[in-house]
């Protein structure tokens, strides 16, 4: 057996380098580079290792860990994840500030490799600095966080150790039930230990997306339930876009004339001018998808984990004799809520149920109704986006002016607050992963690193970031990165002077305005944040507008520019498109001295009775 002699931090990277896809008929490398900020734990180590393979795996300096993550991880989304990214820190709080993005992942299923650096295997040194030491366990570190949330996890202490541990970090990365996040904790003392690694370890090896075909029985089922369908809906996840089944999913809407509804992260599925295409569901719903929602008798939920805004809390579907069909590469997604589970990828279960159904359509009753919810929702929607001449204009009023300036085809990169639940009714996507949201984990700060990673896979694209000024406070920082790396973003920060989404929550629960809009948080003067000059600072180039009609033409101005622009413009915190949207379950307190809460506690109670009988 040929071998070579290289510290464990060399084969890690050698390894990673000689990793591989096939994209568009390409023979491409599988991870788009890594993100690293050094620090003691992983600048010897996995530092120098990086820097000798700095023309074949690319590392990224960022400015905070863990919007280098959400970088790396909107990466793998915009390619429907088959390129990735790996993400390297050094110990202590360098690696515990990635574990919030790397819920992030695990919860959105998508892939990207964290490389921590931990303390030193041997001991010799311990206490280290920033080594978190536990009185009862001497084999717990910091790094320890990072286990629930990765879906392999794996500490390295010795050389060798990364051979293994690297084969099953592929497969879990690439793999379309078990994707997500992958963990390996390197010791920093073995970072620098050489080994006599075997040759092939370092081989070429292709990774290909594998399509599981449905079983026999399950397949049956399914067709035999949805044959019968007379008030049939798909809903789109995310799993169509990760399946490359968009195409599939047009074909079988129009074969069988059923309706489609699509989720946060499945949002793009179709085009939003297909007439099949009802927009968004459940709490942040269009009136046409939830009215359907609400008296289908078959649901088949594609790539979708069924997650509470989905399905109004589990209180939108309100046919007793309904029956969901998961079509899902994750058993665990598919048997969701007694499910008909059909364990498959979402190109071949189409491809399969088609076959199957034959010439079967939805009556005509039922698409009729369709249309005509349809047409409703569009006119609502064009009003919620029409333009204003108010001081203090809608976040719908916004997201229009910026459809009407750069059109579907921009691709739009939005997180938390009260933003995603307007884009998902009113954005009008165009092509597959024009809209990409993070909301999976509803994660304030995600939006500026996230568009940067969103660049990096689609750099000849127009990439906007639509923000509020919560978030914007949270995690701004990658904005110098982009202008570092010459990846021009358009960026639009939403001013409503605090957390606007969570003070409406507050309210409709029966709360006092407290602690969330900037006026109503305790202080002895409100800050005057200059927005403007902030991002100017950071190198990018920066406006205040004072209408929707300025910012349409600042945004028009905008995409010529040769760097990062931001836009910003003061909105009203109170107002959010009235039409459409669900019920959502959150709790409200049993007994309160304040009236507000007790009516709020009333109507909660009654709203619940729609998911008890629904048990």
């Amino acid at each position: 057996m040929t071998t070579i002699r290289l510290t464990m931090a060399q084969a890690l990277t050698r390894f990673l380098s000689r990793q591989k896809t096939v994209i568009g008929g390409q023979t491409v490398p599988i991870f788009g580079g890594v993100w690293a900020i050094f620090g003691h734990g992983n600048v010897a180590g996995i530092g120098e290792a990086l820097y000798q393979r700095r023309d074949d795996l690319p590392t990224f300096r960022a400015h905070n860990e863990q919007g280098m993550a959400h970088a790396a991880i909107a990466y793998a989304k915009a390619n429907f994840r088959r390129r990735m990214m790996a993400v390297t820190s050094s110990i202590g709080p360098g690696a515990t500030n990635m574990v919030t993005a790397c819920a992030l992942a695990h919860v959105n299923r998508l892939p990207v490799l964290f490389l921590p650096g931990d303390v030193f295997a041997n001991r010799r040194p311990d206490p280290v600095l920033q080594q978190v030491e536990d009185f009862g366990d001497g084999t717990i570190t910091a790094n320890d966080v990072f286990r629930p949330v990765s879906r392999y996890f794996d500490r390295i202490t010795r050389p060798e150790q990364i051979i293994p541990a690297l084969e099953r970090a592929m497969a879990v990365l690439t793999d379309p039930a078990d994707c997500g996040p992958v963990t390996l904790s390197l010791c920093q003392d073995v970072q620098a230990e050489a080994y006599d690694y075997p040759e092939a370890f370092f081989a070429e090896r292709v990774w290909t997306s594998r399509r599981v075909r449905p079983s026999e029985d399950e397949l049956a089922a399914a067709i035999a339930a949805l044959s019968k369908a007379e008030k049939p809906l798909i809903i789109a996840g995310g799993g169509v876009l990760y399946s490359g089944a968009t195409e599939t999913l047009r074909a079988f809407a129009e074969a069988h004339r059923i309706p489609v509804a699509e989720t946060q992260a499945g949002k793009s599925s179709l085009p939003a001018a297909h007439p099949l295409n009802m927009g968004s569901i459940g709490v942040t719903g269009t009136s046409a998808a939830n009215a359907l929602a609400e008296e289908a008798d078959l649901i088949l939920a594609v790539g979708t984990r069924l997650q509470d805004f989905t399905t109004g809390s589990w209180a939108l579907f309100q046919n007793h004799r309904r029956t969901i069909i998961g079509l899902n590469t994750q058993a665990f997604d598919a048997a969701k809520h007694r499910a008909l589970p059909l364990v498959a990828d979402a190109l071949a279960g189409l491809k399969e149920i088609a076959l199957g159904i034959g010439a079967y359509a939805a009556p005509d009753a039922w698409t009729k109704k369709a249309e005509s919810g349809r047409t409703g929702w569009f006119e609502a929607a064009d009003k919620a986006t029409a333009p204003t001449n108010a001081d203090f204009p809608s976040d719908g009023q916004v997201i229009g002016a910026v459809q009407r300036a750069l059109g579907a085809d921009a691709t739009v990169v939005c997180a938390a607050g009260g933003l995603p639940g307007e884009l998902h009714k009113l954005w009008q996507a165009g092509a597959p992963g024009s809209y990409h949201l993070e909301y999976g984990y509803s994660t304030m700060g995600y939006e500026i690193a996230g568009g940067l990673g969103v660049k990096m896979a689609k750099p000849q694209e127009e990439v906007v970031v639509l923000v509020g000024d919560g978030s914007y406070l949270m995690l701004n920082s990658e904005i110098a990165t982009s202008v570092m790396l010459g990846l021009r973003l358009t960026i639009v920060v939403l001013d409503n002077a605090g957390y606007g989404c969570i003070n409406r929550l507050q309210m409709a629960t029966g709360g006092a305005n407290f602690n969330n809009l900037l006026k109503d948080a305790k202080h002895e003067v409100l800050p005057a944040i200059d927005f403007v000059a902030h991002a100017a600072s950071l190198g990018a180039i920066a406006q205040k507008v004072s209408s929707i009609a300025d910012l349409e033409a600042s945004l028009a101005d905008a995409v010529k520019n040769d760097r990062t622009t931001v836009l910003v413009i003061d909105t009203d915190p109170l107002v959010t498109t009235q039409e459409g949207g669900h019920w959502w379950d959150v709790a409200v307190p049993e007994v309160s001295p304040r009236q507000q809460v007790n009516a709020a506690r009333e109507a909660y109670e009654k709203a619940i009775e729609a998911q008890r009988a629904l048990d």
